[in-house]
């Protein structure tokens, strides 16, 4: 079962937002663990960080992405 986003934590991280897993990315994408893994092999999805062995997101580079992913202009 997917783990609700963690809140911010206090410890000198005021503003900051909390760095999402693989699994609450593939949630909220509705795509599975393993095509977040293959995206991050190609170089084609998310911007990702290494922390220690553990893949970590910015929620922010994920909506980036995401909105860069519009490949049609819907005024025409």
């Amino acid at each position: 079962m997917p783990r609700n986003p963690r809140p911010a934590a206090d410890a000198g991280g005021a503003g900051r937002t909390p760095l999402a897993t693989p699994e609450e990315v593939a949630v909220y994408l509705g795509v599975p663990v393993k095509t977040l893994y293959q995206w991050h092999y190609r170089r084609t999805g998310p911007n990702v960080l290494k922390v220690g062995r553990h893949l970590r997101y910015r929620w922010q580079e994920v909506e980036a992405w995401l909105n860069a992913q519009t490949s049609y202009d819907l005024t025409a």
